[in-house]
């Protein structure tokens, strides 16, 4: 007797499920301060490092939204993948990795936001991006919990709402019992599940539609736009967009992070290789979103396409595989999300900004609590959410980024940058992108564009007429 559909997912769902569970439980054990639970003791191998980060970096927003740009944009949206795997990861690691990691545990902080008010000496600095962080970064979450509540609902008939609340209340277990340790290790075994979704579901969709020969005939027959470049999203979208979702990384606190937790410097060469490797997976969800335009013509969500062609073309127990690719996607990114956002509330904004005095010892339940909280909130406000998954991404990476990426950047690359040149250029960075995207996305461009170009240039300027640091601030720093 052959098993139902419904049957073939759910059995594979509650065995990677389990699984989940069950790292969350030996990963708790090895929890024992407060320095475990946000950065894992500094203790993680380049594996672990490097592929927790793939699978934060391409959550489910990117495969679920992924396919919705390649749905309505057609094969131009490949460039963005490109540009994600160059830019968004083998640069970031060779730039930003071996400074992060040396500099942060120089001046010993577990956070962005603890960078900040330690290299510049600013306790402004130091709660204005927390709070931003905080704020913009639920939103995010609420992307995430968007595609994979979309997943549930197309390939299981899950209703929307029960389907976030199940990979919720799982990702708020394991973060809350295991912490940093159980997000990454989850995040390890979720990149691995991620990638062979992907690679199943682009095989058979070739597969279906006859070679990308012609699927690239059947595209242009629709419109020509998309199999060209820029093709029907036009330069300033395309360009715009590939940057936040690249270069706007090095300044996402959930990916920055993996850099604090490596074990030592000598991961970072082969972290920086199987994290390459890893990210080529970026290119797959846009491919395979336009092969879906002509296979599963007339979606009225874009960002169904995804999972509708993953039940067009492959068998149900392919189909499930592609299912817990997105669904672990989705997981790793959110718990990491969460492990930043408690360690923004409790660490930055009420222990170092408000100078809260916890009891000893309860920094660590603290911080638990805090991450229990802030999903809850994710959740209720996931029922209900705005947007396209991707469009909500790049509004909350694009506020973020301009608030911190370039405080970060010349925080580790140049001395002469200045307490006020931060304050001014994340204040500057974070009203251009808000504004920018508030009047409206002028010209076509987004919001993070002319909010890096702003940041850099107050940065530069006014550390250039602001006093600088003493020299042995600076030598406590450089070494």
């Amino acid at each position: 007797m052959m098993m139902s559909e419904s049957l073939i997912y759910a059995i594979i769902i509650i065995v990677y499920l389990a699984i989940l569970i069950l790292i969350g439980f030996i990963t708790g054990r090895k929890t024992k301060s407060v320095e475990d639970f946000y950065i894992g003791g500094r203790q993680i191998g380049p594996w672990v490092t490097a592929l927790s980060f793939v699978a934060a970096y391409f959550s489910s927003v990117v495969i679920i939204g992924g396919g919705g740009f390649g749905y309505m944009f057609g094969m131009s949206t490949l460039w963005i993948g490109a540009i994600n795997v160059l830019l968004g990861c083998t640069v970031c690691w060779i730039v930003l990795g071996p400074r992060i990691r040396k500099f942060t545990q120089r001046l010993n902080t577990m956070t962005i936001p603890g960078f900040f008010g330690e290299r510049y000496k600013s306790n402004f600095a130091l709660m204005f991006s927390a709070i931003i962080i905080v704020l913009f970064m639920i939103f995010y979450n609420v992307s995430i919990l968007k595609g994979m509540g979309h997943i549930f609902e197309v390939l299981m008939n899950i209703p929307y709402a029960y389907g976030i609340l199940l990979a919720g209340v799982i990702i708020l277990f394991y973060v809350s019992i295991g912490g940093y340790l159980a997000v990454v290790w989850t995040s390890f075994i979720q990149a691995w599940v991620m990638g062979i979704g992907l690679i199943v579901l682009t095989i058979f969709s070739i597969k279906a539609i006859g070679g990308i020969g012609p699927a690239n005939q059947a595209l242009e027959a629709i419109n020509p736009g998309l199999i060209n470049t820029p093709g029907v999203w036009g330069w300033p979208g395309l360009i715009s967009f590939a940057l936040i979702v690249s270069f706007g990384v090095w300044g996402m606190p959930q990916l920055v992070v993996r850099f604090y937790s490596l074990k030592n410097l000598k991961v970072l060469k082969i972290g920086t290789v199987i994290a390459t490797i890893g990210t080529c997976m970026a290119l797959l969800p846009y491919f395979n979103g336009a092969i879906a335009r002509v296979l599963c013509p007339g979606l009225q969500n874009p960002d169904l396409a995804i999972p509708t062609l993953a039940k067009n073309v492959l068998s149900p127990f392919g189909s499930a595989i592609v299912l817990a690719g997105v669904v672990a996607a989705g997981m790793s990114t959110f718990a990491s999300v969460l492990i930043i956002l408690s360690s923004s509330m409790i660490q930055d904004i009420a222990k170092k900004g408000l100078k809260k005095k916890l009891a000893k010892g309860k920094s660590l339940l603290y911080s638990k609590i805090a991450s229990i909280i802030i999903g809850i909130v994710s959740l209720i406000i996931a029922f209900n959410p705005p947007a396209l998954v991707l469009t909500l991404t790049a509004f909350a990476w694009a506020v973020i980024a301009s608030t911190t990426l370039w405080p970060i950047l010349f925080g580790i690359y140049w001395k002469k940058a200045t307490k006020m040149g931060c304050i001014i250029s994340m204040v500057g960075g974070f009203i251009t992108a808000l504004g920018w995207m508030v009047i409206g996305k002028p010209f076509g461009i987004h919001g993070f564009i002319p909010g890096i170009i702003v940041g850099l240039i107050l940065m530069i300027l006014v550390s250039l007429f602001t006093p600088g640091f003493s020299k042995e601030h600076i030598e406590k720093i450089w070494g």
